[in-house]
C-alpha cells in the first residue's frame, strides 16, 4: 500500500474510489430517506456511519498523510483494512438495500447471492481471517510491497485486496445482516482474538525489521509499527464492544423468553393458584 509517489496520494484508482463511494453513499441515503418516507425505521446514525465510512476512505486513498512514508503507509492501512469497514459494517447496507427494493427478481438475486453457500463459506470468520491477515503478512513479509512503488496497478490491487478482505472479516465477525449462517458469537469472538494477536505479532516484527526491499528510517519504521500495534487494537476493541452488544442482547431476549414460561410452567405443575380467603 505504500504509493508510487512517496504517500500524497493513489493518483487515478484514487479517483475511481471517491467516484464509486461517492455513488454508493447518494444510493444509501436515498434508500433511507425512501425507508422513512414510507413509516420505516431507520436510525440516522446508521446513515451517519455510512457517510463518515466512506469519507475516511476517500480521504485515506486521496490525501496527503502525516508523518514519514511506512508512518503514512500505517495511517492509510488502518483506515482502509479497519476503521473505514467497520463504520460501512455498521451501517448494515445489505439490510437497507433489502428492505428498500420491491418483492421482485432483483430482491430475489440479492438474497439468493446473501445466502448461497459459497457466501456461507466465504463469511465463515476464520476463513475471511486468513484472507485478511494473511495477505497483510504477504504485502509486509515479502517484496511485494516494495514493488508497489513502481508498479501503479498493482499498487491499485492491494489497496482493493486490503479493503476488500478487511471489510469481509469485519463483515464476518459482526453478522449485522441477513445471512444464511450466523456463526457463534464463541467462533467469532475466538477467530476475533486470534486475528488481533496475528496483527499484533505483525506490528512487533516491523518495529524490528522492515519490509523487505525498503529502506524506511529507524524513526519513521518505529512510528508506523508503533500505530500499527496501538490503533489495531482500538478497532479490535470496537469489533469485541459490537460482540459483546450482541451478547447482551441475546441473553437479555433468553432472560424474557424464560421469564414468559415459567409462569405457564409452575402452574402446570402446582395448580391453579387458590385465592386467599379474606
Amino acid at each position: 500500500m505504500t504509493l508510487p509517489h512517496g504517500h500524497s496520494g493513489t493518483g487515478e484508482f484514487g479517483a475511481a474510489l471517491a467516484a464509486a463511494v461517492t455513488l454508493a453513499a447518494l444510493a444509501y441515503l436515498a434508500a433511507a430517506a425512501r425507508l422513512r418516507r414510507r413509516g420505516d425505521i431507520w436510525p440516522p446514525l446508521r446513515d451517519a456511519s455510512f457517510t463518515v465510512g466512506g469519507a475516511t476512505l476517500v480521504y485515506a486513498v486521496n490525501a496527503p498523510l502525516p508523518g514519514g512514508p511506512f508512518t503514512a503507509h500505517m495511517t492509510r492501512h488502518l483506515i482502509v483494512a479497519m476503521t473505514a469497514p467497520l463504520l460501512l459494517v455498521l451501517a448494515r447496507p445489505l439490510t437497507l438495500t433489502l428492505r428498500s427494493l420491491s418483492p421482485g427478481p432483483t430482491r430475489g438475486t440479492l438474497l439468493a447471492v446473501a445466502h448461497s453457500r459459497p457466501a456461507t463459506w466465504l463469511l465463515f470468520p476464520p476463513l475471511a481471517a486468513v484472507l485478511d491477515l494473511g495477505g497483510l503478512w504477504l504485502l509486509h513479509g515479502t517484496r511485494l510491497l516494495a514493488t508497489t512503488h513502481h508498479e501503479p496497478l498493482l499498487d491499485a490491487a492491494t489497496h482493493t485486496h486490503v479493503l476488500a478482505a478487511g471489510s469481509l472479516f469485519t463483515f464476518s465477525v459482526c453478522q449485522l445482516d441477513p445471512v444464511r449462517r450466523r456463526w457463534s458469537l464463541a467462533v467469532r469472538g475466538t477467530t476475533l482474538l486470534a486475528a488481533g494477536t496475528a496483527h499484533a505479532v505483525l506490528a512487533k516484527s516491523l518495529y524490528a525489521t522492515p519490509p523487505p526491499g525498503t529502506a524506511f528510517t529507524a524513526a519513521d519504521l518505529h512510528t508506523g509499527a508503533q500505530l500499527m500495534y496501538y490503533g489495531g487494537d482500538l478497532v479490535e476493541a470496537a469489533l469485541a464492544a459490537v460482540l459483546a452488544a450482541q451478547w447482551y442482547s441475546a441473553t437479555g431476549r433468553a432472560h424474557r423468553r424464560r421469564g414468559v414460561r415459567t409462569p405457564a410452567s409452575e402452574r402446570a405443575t402446582h395448580g391453579p393458584t387458590r385465592r386467599a380467603t379474606p
